[in-house]
C-alpha cells in the first residue's frame, strides 16, 4: 500500500473488493495486508484497531471526514457481536450514514456485495486469526 496524505498512513488509493480474510489480515487489490482495514470509497487504509475495545469515535475520524461520500458504513468487529454505543451511532446518523456492526466475516461479505452494486459503502474491518 502507498503512503497516504499526511496523517492518513498507508493506503490503496481506490476501493477494492476483499478477496480473503483471516490469519490476522486480508487480501484485496492483488495484495495482502496484515492487520485491520478501513475501506472507503476513495481507498483502503491500514487501520490501527486490533479489537472492539478500540472502536471509539477517534477510530472512525477518516470515515467521518468522508461522510458526504458514504451512505452505509459496516463495522466488522472481529468474531464476537459488538453493540454500537449510542454516541457513536449518533455521530454516523448526524452525517446521514447508516451504520451496522457484525462479525468481520459478515461485514466482508456484505461490503463486497454493496461495493459490487456500486453503493456508497465503507467498512472498518478488524482482522481475525
Amino acid at each position: 500500500m502507498a503512503a497516504g496524505p499526511e496523517g492518513e498512513g498507508r493506503h490503496l488509493p481506490s476501493a477494492a473488493l476483499i478477496d480473503a480474510y483471516g490469519n490476522g489480515g486480508f487480501r484485496f487489490g492483488g495484495m495482502s495486508h496484515r492487520g485491520s482495514l478501513l475501506c472507503l470509497p476513495d481507498g483502503v487504509w491500514a487501520w490501527p484497531v486490533a479489537d472492539a475495545a478500540a472502536l471509539t469515535a477517534a477510530a472512525f475520524e477518516l470515515a467521518f471526514a468522508r461522510g458526504a461520500a458514504l451512505d452505509v458504513f459496516l463495522i466488522g468487529a472481529g468474531r464476537d457481536p459488538w453493540p454500537i454505543p449510542q454516541r457513536l451511532r449518533a455521530r454516523f446518523n448526524a452525517l446521514s450514514i447508516s451504520v451496522d456492526a457484525m462479525s468481520t466475516g459478515a461485514a466482508v461479505r456484505t461490503y463486497n456485495i454493496l461495493l459490487a452494486e456500486n453503493r456508497r459503502v465503507g467498512a472498518g474491518l478488524i482482522a481475525v486469526e
